[in-house]
C-alpha cells in the first residue's frame, strides 16, 4: 500500500538498491547468489515460517527486478542463471511483465461471505429474508451462510444492521478491475494475461509480496556506463514522491550524480498531447464520432480495445506525452538513449511496443529510482542549492494530468480556447472497474459528445504501482506545483511548433 513503510515495501527496495548496485559496480554478477543472505542476513525468519523461504522469494524478485524470468520451481537453476546475457544497455521485457511468484502467495480463500461473530441474532433476520436462494439459515441464534447455495450478490451484507457480515475477497483480485486473477489446482493466484493490461494494481496490494514487475534498472546502469547520453523523461506524478526536500530544480542535480546526461518534465509532452486531443475531439464530435476517450494512460487503452473493440475508434489516436516528450529529445539527439522515470508499470508494456521501441529505451518507476539512489547513496534531501537546474517549463495543464479529472480538464480548456462556442462536459473515471462501466454507459449512448478521461489506477498516475507516498499526500503536491507553473494553458507551450513533426518522426 502506497504511503505505508511495511515489510513488503521494504523488501521491495531493498531489491531495487542491491540490483543498482550491482550494476553500478560491475564485475561477476555471479556474486548476485550471495544478495538473498545481505537482504535476509541471519538464521530466524521475520516475516515467514522459514529463513528459506524468506530468501527464495528474494531470489525470484532480485530476477525479475533485473529482466529475468521467473525459475521453474520443478528443476534446479542458480538464482544467476542467464544474468551476464542480461547485463547489457539494451533489453526489452520478455512477457509478462507482471508475474507471481507462486510460493510466496498465501492461496487465499475465493471471493464469499462471511458471518462473524458481531452477528446478533436478531429476530427480523433481514438477512435471511433478503437472500434470493435461501442461503442463508439460523442456527444457535446466528445467522449462517451455505457457500454452495450462495450467488454472491451481497444483499445481506448490505442489510445487515450490526455490519456482521463481511466480503472476504483475495486483494490482488479486488484490485483488479479487468478480473483477470483466479486461482490454479492449489488455491494460488493465478494470472489470465489474456484479459490482464499490467496496470500493476495487484502487486501494490497483494500483502504478501507475491507479485512483481520485471524491471530494466540492470539494463539502465548499464546503458549510462557506456557512456552513452542517457536522458531522463520524468512524469509529472514526480513531484513530492522523493520528498519536500528535493525540489524540480535539484531533482536534475540528484539525476546527474547517478549517471544520466539530463533531465526533462514530461509534461512538456502532456502539453502537446492536450493541443492534439483539443484538435481530436474538434475534428471528429459530434459529427463522426459519438463521444472522444483520452488515451494517455495506457492500461486504460488497453481495457477498451481488449473489451470494447467496437469502441476503439473513439480513443483518441494522439500519442502519449511519455511518447511525444521522447520524440522531442530524439529529434535534438536521434543517438541518445530515453529512459522514462514514472509512477506506471503499464508505462513498461507501452514502451515494448514495436512503434515505440526507438522512442524508449528504458520504463523505470520511482520506486525503482529511489533504489538506484540508495545504491550510488545520493543523499536527495540535501542536494546544494548550487547544482539545482531548473527543468523545462511545462504548464500547469500538462502537469496536471498526473491526478484524476487532470487530463480531461486540460482538453476542455483548450477546446474552449480554440472553439468558445463549444460547451464540453466532461466524464471522468478512475480505477478499471469504473472505467469498464464508463464505456458500458458510453456504449448505451448516454455520454454523447462527451470527452472521457480513464485512469487505470484509482486516483489517476500518483496512485500507480510505482510510487512512493499516499496518494492524498500526492494529489495536493500536484495541485501546488501545477499553480506554481507561469503557463496555465496547454496551447502556451514553446513546443507546439513541433506537434505536427513530431507525429510524423520516424527513427
Amino acid at each position: 500500500m502506497r504511503g505505508i513503510y511495511s515489510s513488503v515495501t521494504d523488501m521491495r527496495r531493498k531489491v531495487f538498491t542491491e540490483v543498482a548496485r550491482l550494476a553500478y559496480e560491475g564485475g561477476d554478477y555471479t556474486r548476485m547468489e550471495d544478495l538473498p543472505y545481505k537482504i535476509c542476513p541471519g538464521d530466524v525468519a521475520q516475516h515467514r515460517e522459514s529463513i528459506f523461504l524468506e530468501r527464495a522469494i528474494v531470489e525470484e524478485r532480485l530476477r525479475l527486478a533485473m529482466g529475468l524470468p521467473l525459475r521453474d520451481v520443478s528443476e534446479h537453476a542458480p538464482v544467476s542463471r542467464g544474468v551476464n546475457e542480461s547485463a547489457i544497455a539494451e533489453k526489452y521485457y520478455d512477457p509478462p511483465l507482471i508475474n507471481i511468484i507462486s510460493f510466496a502467495c498465501n492461496a487465499c480463500p475465493p471471493m464469499h461471505y462471511h458471518v462473524t461473530e458481531v452477528c446478533q441474532g436478531c429476530f427480523e433476520n433481514p438477512c435471511q429474508v433478503v437472500c434470493p436462494k435461501g442461503a442463508i439459515s439460523i442456527r444457535h441464534g446466528k445467522s449462517k451462510i451455505d457457500q454452495e447455495k450462495c450467488i454472491k450478490c451481497g444483499r445481506c451484507k448490505d442489510v445487515c444492521p450490526y455490519g456482521a457480515i463481511l466480503k472476504v475477497e483475495r486483494p490482488c483480485a479486488r484490485a483488479c478491475g479487468m478480473d483477470a486473477i483466479g486461482s490454479d489446482e492449489h488455491g494460488r493466484a493465478k494470472i489470465d494475461y489474456e484479459r490482464c493490461v499490467s496496470c500493476g494494481m495487484c502487486l501494490v496490494n497483494c500483502p504478501f509480496g507475491a507479485i512483481a514487475d520485471k524491471g530494466q534498472i540492470f539494463q539502465l546502469i548499464h546503458a549510462i556506463k557506456t557512456n552513452r547520453r542517457v536522458v531522463a523523461i520524468v512524469a509529472p506524478a514526480f513531484y513530492g514522491q522523493f520528498g519536500s526536500k528535493l525540489t524540480p530544480d535539484k531533482l536534475t542535480a540528484a539525476m546527474r550524480r547517478l549517471g544520466f546526461d539530463s533531465v526533462v518534465e514530461v509534461a512538456v509532452g502532456a502539453d502537446l498531447c492536450t493541443v492534439e486531443e483539443a484538435k481530436d475531439f474538434i475534428e471528429n464530435v459530434p459529427e463522426k464520432l459519438d463521444f472522444l476517450a483520452t488515451s494517455c494512460c495506457p492500461s486504460w487503452s488497453s481495457m477498451a480495445k481488449r473489451l470494447f473493440p467496437e469502441l476503439a475508434k473513439n480513443i483518441s489516436m494522439a500519442l502519449t506525452p511519455m511518447v511525444l516528450t521522447a520524440r522531442l529529445e530524439k529529434k535534438k539527439d536521434p543517438d541518445c538513449m530515453i529512459a522514462f522515470i514514472g509512477p506506471c508499470s503499464a508505462k513498461k508494456l507501452e514502451a515494448s511496443r514495436r512503434s515505440i521501441r526507438s522512442y524508449v529505451d528504458f520504463v523505470l518507476t520511482f520506486e525503482e529510482l529511489m533504489g538506484m539512489f540508495a545504491a550510488k547513496e545520493v543523499d536527495i534531501d540535501n542536494i546544494p542549492d548550487a547544482e539545482a537546474v531548473p527543468l523545462e517549463e511545462a504548464t500547469g495543464a500538462g502537469r496536471g494530468f498526473a491526478v484524476s479529472g487532470g487530463v480531461a480538464g486540460a482538453v476542455a480548456d483548450e477546446i474552449k480556447r480554440l472553439d468558445p462556442t463549444r460547451d464540453v462536459k466532461t466524464v471522468s473515471a478512475q480505477g478499471l472497474r469504473e472505467c469498464r462501466k464508463l464505456l458500458q454507459m458510453a456504449k448505451a449512448h448516454k455520454y454523447d459528445g462527451c470527452l472521457l478521461e480513464g485512469m487505470g489506477c484509482p486516483g489517476g498516475c500518483v496512485a500507480g504501482a510505482g510510487t512512493l507516498c499516499a496518494v492524498n499526500k500526492a494529489t495536493v503536491g500536484i495541485e501546488k506545483y501545477k499553480n506554481q507553473a507561469e503557463k496555465k494553458l496547454a496551447s502556451e507551450t514553446d513546443y507546439v511548433a513541433d506537434l505536427d513533426l513530431l507525429e510524423t518522426l520516424d527513427l
